[in-house]
């Protein structure tokens, strides 16, 4: 990921990114209590804006925190990110916090103002030689809490798992729970097989993603079949192709899994189809209303 770009916004206002201040006392600082979202933005267009936000909604129900925006607020939010930072191809970060307290203490949730804030960043694009090589992961067991569909702010078991994969140099870690895939640390996995591209149900134990939602649509579109379904560990290892889908990355091949290939140990035909279908897909949306 790029650096952020210059104008932030923080609570009602636009400030230099470097003067922004937020409160030590905020409970997101003490305690991880708030949720995000990431939008991607092609050419000056919010993708999927809706489903995002329909998402942070329901990750503020979930934490008894009030959304502080209705979709025209979020939009106004948004748009001021891209048009500050002067547009083009780049991705909107937003954050609610249950806010500063006067103290520290666990419960009860208090009733004070939430902390909105949001920035702007390039939006980081695969370069032609990682198209063709393909992405490296490692696998770890699912050390996560149990309600991993809350898009929280508290990741410390996903930035644990993903520094495993660091540690070796691959680009993501895939999570596995008693013998079965859940997601990537920053993606949804889908595994080809036979010609069919499986994905595991959602549930407390997998964030919803917006960006899985496109890939089975457009599974759809392209006349691949998918199924959602639990997929299991040796599934995984034996795929034909793995792929990881989020917001910042579309839907990129995985070719190696733990030091081994995966299929061929290329990007494969299916994968091929689908980030063609992603492209068009954006060039279709490009002129519409978000």
């Amino acid at each position: 990921m790029g650096a952020t770009l210059p104008i932030c916004y923080l609570n009602g206002q636009w400030l230099p990114i470097a003067e922004a201040r937020i409160s030590p006392l905020d409970r997101s600082f003490l305690f991880g209590d708030g949720v995000y979202e990431v939008v991607p933005v092609f050419e000056g267009r919010p993708f999927r804006f809706i489903e995002h936000f329909d998402r942070l909604t329901r990750s503020c129900e979930a934490l008894r925190l009030k959304d502080p925006h209705d979709r025209a607020g979020w939009r106004q939010v948004v748009r001021g990110l891209m048009d500050r930072n002067g547009g083009g191809d780049l991705y909107v970060y937003v954050q609610v916090s249950r806010g500063a307290d006067t103290g520290r203490s666990h419960a009860p949730l208090p009733e004070i103002p939430p902390t909105v804030f949001g920035f702007a960043a390039p939006l980081p694009k695969p370069s032609a030689e990682v198209l063709a090589r393909g992405l490296a992961c490692v696998t770890a067991p699912d050390i996560r809490w149990g309600r991993c569909d809350i898009k929280s702010v508290a990741l410390l078991g996903n930035v644990l798992q993903r520094q495993l994969g660091c540690d070796v140099g691959a680009d993501e870690t895939i999570l596995l729970r008693d013998g079965w895939m859940m997601e990537a640390t920053a993606s949804t996995v889908h595994v080809v097989s036979k010609g069919v591209v499986a994905t595991p149900p959602n549930s407390k134990s997998i964030l919803p993603g917006t960006t899985r939602s496109v890939v089975e649509e457009l599974a759809h579109r392209l006349g691949l079949p998918a199924a959602t379904r639990a997929v299991s560990e040796a599934e995984l290892r034996n795929a034909d192709e793995v792929w990881l889908a989020s917001a910042t990355r579309n839907v990129s091949s995985v070719t190696r899994i733990d030091d081994r290939p995966v299929g061929s140990g290329k990007p494969g035909p299916l994968w091929s189809r689908m980030w063609e279908g992603f492209g068009a897909l954006q060039r279709e949306l490009a002129s519409q209303p978000w």
